[in-house]
């Protein structure tokens, strides 16, 4: 079924210990301060400049710190088929959205996002 998708953002997970200063560093980083998530506290975004992709930090409640990537997708299911004929494989539904793992079992999402289009995603056939 042809549908867009677009790697919408970075995010890096912290554990608690480590959340507060690396999301102080991070934003040194790419030089503005992250924003807190009101509907998800344990979420700071930032919007990298000149660039359609964003950051997030994510506060991780176990496990280690480790980078993950957010996909957007105007139809979750057929991209996550796409995605499972390349090797994923589903993890866990999370509200909306879904955990999935890579290949190498790296963890990534792919999130339902209704402005996902033709003009800032790619057409999948």
């Amino acid at each position: 079924m042809a549908h867009h998708s677009r790697l919408d953002k970075i995010v890096i997970d912290f554990d608690p210990a480590h959340h507060d200063a690396a999301v102080e560093f991070w934003g040194g980083v790419i030089g503005q301060p992250f924003q807190q998530v009101t509907r998800y506290p344990e979420y700071h975004w930032a919007k990298l400049a000149h660039n359609q992709i964003g950051m997030l930090t994510q506060r991780l409640g176990e496990g280690g710190s480790r980078v993950h990537l957010d996909i957007h997708t105007d139809d979750a299911e057929a991209e996550m088929l796409r995605l499972e004929a390349l090797g994923a494989k589903r993890v866990e539904q999370v509200e909306g959205w879904w955990i999935m793992r890579d290949p190498a079992g790296l963890p990534f999402c792919v999130i339902p996002d209704p402005s996902v289009n033709e003009t800032n995603g790619h057409r999948w056939e």
